[in-house]
C-alpha cells in the first residue's frame, strides 16, 4: 500500500488569551491515503475547521506532527508553508473567498501567478476550469455581479486550475441551495474519481454520503470513524461536472 498522503499525530491546537485557554483539539491522529475522500464531521465547535485549517497549514498546531506526502510540514514558518501550498493545495470554503477586486477570471487564473505559469499555460488552464464549472461566460464578471452558486462555481475552479493533488473543502454547500449543492458534491466526486485526494468538512449526512470514509470528532478528538458502504454517488459523464445555472 502507498504511503498515506496526510498523516497527523496527536495533534493539538489550543488557543489562549489572558485570561482562559481554549483546547481547540486534543490529540488528533488521522491517516488519509493518497485518492481517499474523506469527510469530517462533528457538532459545532468540536474542531472540525480547525483541523481542515491545520491540515491546509493555513495555521500551525500548539503540539503533535503533521506530515504530508512523507514530509513534516505542521510547524514550518509561514513562507515555507506558503510554497507548499502553491500547487499542492486547493481550498473550497463555505464563504467562497473570492476576491471581490478581481474579474472571475483573475479570480481563478490567481493560483497559476503564484507558481509563475506562463501568460499562455495561464490562459489555457484558467479557461478550461471555468468551462468545466460551466462559467467561461462569467469570466468578465466580478464576485458581486454572480449569485452565491455562481461563486461557488468559481472558487471550485480556482481550487482546481494547478491540478492539486489535495483539495481541502470547509462546508462546500452550506451557503447553497440543495441543487447548486448537489452540483458541487457531483464535481467533487468526479475530481475524486480522476484520482484527487479530497477531505471535506461538512454538517450534511447527505454530502457525507460521496465519501469514501467519515471520521467523527467530538470534543477536539476522533470519537469514531467508518468506511461508507455502497456506490459513491458518481457524477453524470453527460453532465462532465457543469453547474446549473440557477442560485
Amino acid at each position: 500500500m502507498p504511503d498515506p498522503l496526510i498523516l497527523t499525530n496527536d495533534l493539538r491546537k489550543v488557543y489562549a488569551t489572558d485570561e482562559v485557554e481554549t483546547s481547540a483539539l486534543n490529540g488528533v491522529s488521522l491517516a488519509i491515503d493518497p485518492g481517499e475522500f474523506v469527510a469530517i464531521m462533528g457538532p459545532s465547535g468540536c474542531g472540525k475547521s480547525t483541523l481542515l485549517n491545520l491540515l491546509g497549514m493555513l495555521d500551525r498546531p500548539t503540539t503533535g506532527s503533521y506530515v504530508l506526502a512523507g514530509e513534516e510540514v505542521g510547524n514550518l514558518p509561514e513562507r515555507e508553508r506558503a510554497k507548499h501550498r502553491r500547487g499542492r493545495l486547493g481550498f473550497v470554503f463555505q464563504s467562497f473567498n473570492l476576491i471581490d477586486e478581481l474579474t472571475v477570471f483573475e479570480n481563478v487564473e490567481l493560483p497559476l501567478l503564484y507558481l509563475k505559469a506562463s501568460k499562455a499555460e495561464r490562459k489555457e488552464r484558467t479557461e478550461a476550469a471555468l468551462d468545466r464549472v460551466g462559467m467561461a461566460h462569467r469570466r468578465s464578471h466580478t464576485p458581486q455581479q454572480l449569485s452565491g452558486g455562481q461563486q461557488q462555481r468559481v472558487a471550485i475552479a480556482r481550487a482546481v486550475v494547478a491540478g492539486p493533488s489535495l483539495i481541502l473543502a470547509d462546508e462546500p454547500t452550506g451557503n447553497l441551495d440543495s441543487k447548486n449543492g448537489a452540483a458541487v458534491m457531483d464535481l467533487l466526486a468526479e475530481l475524486n474519481a480522476a484520482g484527487t485526494t479530497i477531505a471535506m468538512v461538512t454538517h450534511s449526512p447527505s454530502d457525507a454520503e460521496y465519501a469514501q470514509r467519515v471520521v467523527n470528532l467530538f470534543d477536539g478528538r476522533v470519537v469514531s470513524e467508518h468506511v461508507m458502504a455502497g456506490e459513491i454517488h458518481p457524477p453524470d459523464p453527460s453532465t462532465k461536472g457543469a453547474m446549473p445555472e440557477s442560485a
